[in-house]
């Protein structure tokens, strides 16, 4: 079964959320998700463990692959602008069951992430409360079993609740039920507070930056290749190509490294994709969530590149391996003032992150409840905030608990595998529409079509495999999509409105019938 684009876009004019957002809105809601982990803590890992100063290149070189699928999504958002972004296109192209698969992948992508997050941002509140002479408890910093170091690496207690995460994730919750408005209000204040903490950086950094520790911009590979090896550049690129694909990381720096880096920062640019969750929230879809989503990821690129340079410029590149790698920089720079400035920003800036997610995730359940798949209840509009509340609670409880009892490591990767097969999807779903509905008003077109979706879904996938290596990562994935799949069996099939020839209830809240067979486009849809 198939919903139809007629009955996406019938749903966008009948739907009950409140369409408060502009093309700023748009733009900060994505600033606000990507700057945050990338920025304040991925970079420096990735410079030192893979790059070295050609994160930059690296930064680059995925600001383009992003710009790709980017460009996929604008289309699609412009076009079908709806609560539930990939999955509503994945509905439109692919049919209700790999819709529901999309849907599963969007949970890892959104849930998952915000939790993680909030563990980043329990990292710096942490150190901060610690420097204003407000001691946390150790254990109530990481989760059961994860032990907690000092500066020195000594162990000093075994997590037992992560406390400041699990009440970070509480407070974002509740924000987002009293308002989306309230909501974007408060993170464009916190948008601009980490964007001009980022921009000092660069500004008073760059005064510290040694140019004699950007050379060599591409350190010389570790370990050394055997004799004979053949070290053209093309060559160089294809092992680093496979390695990626093989999850190798035997070798760092080089060519290789610089690529390797790259698939790592990839995650850096994820809140790119959020801003399409908001279209039924959008005042102007059609020309706002192009601007929203292809600017939040320009405006990001070049922070993110001069944050890199001054970083590696300021800073050893085998030194950066650590939680806060902005903030060791400024303590190089003789300035611990500015560290203070360094970690209220990383707070504010992981706490936009942690909205921005939060907010996709419920209104991606809101869409997938409208549509039967889910409990009605999640669909649920508060009479007086406009927002899916219900959802919104349970998705904030949810990703409590997760901050709250699961490791770092537990989290990470597989949010990314599911970001990334979500992207691949919507790459293909611009192609599949393309042929399939010709006529389709497309108020924004992907450029150099089929090149730029085909490339964007080829990369999205190479880079999955790199994460599918790891045996962990590979078995959890495969048995959360079987249980996720005999769960729409069980119950999502049979509920589901589509399948039961009933529409989505419009602004009135009653369904009515279909007026044309389940499954079948209607006269004039192709």
């Amino acid at each position: 079964m198939r919903k139809s684009v007629g009955q996406i876009q019938a749903e966008h004019e009948q739907g009950e959320l409140k369409r408060s957002l502009g093309a700023l809105n748009l733009v900060l809601l994505g600033i606000g998700c990507i700057i945050g982990t990338g920025i304040f803590v991925l970079t420096g890992h990735a410079a030192a463990e893979f790059a070295g100063p050609g994160i930059m290149i690296s930064f680059i070189i995925t600001g383009l692959l992003c710009a790709f699928v980017g460009l996929c999504y604008a289309e699609l958002a412009s076009a079908l602008p709806v609560s539930g972004s990939a999955y509503s296109y994945t509905y439109a192209s692919m049919g209700e069951g790999a819709a529901w698969v999309m849907g599963l992948l969007l949970l890892l992508e959104y849930g998952l992430a915000a939790s993680t997050v909030a563990v980043g941002w329990s990292g710096y509140f942490v150190s901060l409360m610690h420097d204003i002479g407000i001691h946390v408890p150790a254990a109530l910093t990481a989760a059961p079993g994860v032990e907690v170091k000092d500066a020195s690496g000594a162990v000093i207690a075994t997590g037992v609740v992560n406390l400041p995460a699990l009440v970070a994730i509480g407070l974002v919750t509740l924000l987002l039920v009293r308002g989306v408005t309230e909501s974007a209000t408060v993170n464009n204040i916190i948008v601009a507070i980490k964007v001009t903490v980022v921009i000092l950086f660069i500004v008073i950094g760059a005064r510290y930056v040694h140019p004699a520790q950007w050379s060599p911009l591409v350190p010389t590979e570790i370990p050394a290749r055997p004799p004979g090896t053949n070290m053209d550049v093309w060559h160089q690129i294809g092992r680093a190509l496979i390695d990626v694909v093989t999850g190798n990381t035997e070798h760092k720096y080089g060519l290789g490294g610089v690529i390797h880096a790259a698939a790592v920062i990839f995650f850096a640019y994820l809140g790119f994709e959020a801003v399409s969750t908001a279209g039924a929230e959008s005042r102007n879809p059609a020309k706002d969530m192009p601007i929203g989503i292809l600017g939040a990821l320009v405006i990001c690129t070049i922070l993110y590149i001069l944050t890199c340079a001054v970083l590696v410029g300021v800073v050893p590149y085998s030194q950066l391996d650590v939680a806060a790698p902005i903030a060791l920089a400024t303590d190089q720079m003789g300035l611990p003032w500015f560290s203070y400035v360094v970690k209220i920003g990383a707070i504010a800036g992981l706490s936009s992150v942690m909205l921005v997610l939060l907010y996709g995730q419920t209104r991606v359940f809101y869409t997938m409840s409208r549509d039967g798949l889910l409990p009605s209840a999640l669909a649920t509009v508060h009479k007086t905030f406009r927002t899916p509340w219900i959802n919104t609670i349970i998705v904030g409880i949810a990703a409590m608990f997760a901050a709250g009892f699961l490791s770092l490591d537990a989290l990470s990767d597989l949010t990314n595998v599911g970001s990334l097969a979500a992207f691949a999807l919507v790459c293909i779903t611009v192609i599949y529409l393309r042929v399939t509905h010709k006529d389709m008003t497309r108020p924004f077109r992907t450029p150099l079509y089929p090149v730029v979706p085909i490339l964007g879904a080829i990369m999205c996938v190479i880079l999955l495999m790199s994460l599918m290596a790891t045996p962990a990562t590979r078995n959890f994935f495969l048995i959360y999509l079987a249980v996720g799949i005999v769960i729409y069996f069980l119950y999502g099939i049979r509920m589901s409105a589509l399948g039961r020839g009933v529409a989505v209830a419009g602004s009135e809240g009653e369904p009515h019938e279909l007026p044309h067979r389940v499954g079948e486009e209607p006269e004039g849809q192709g």
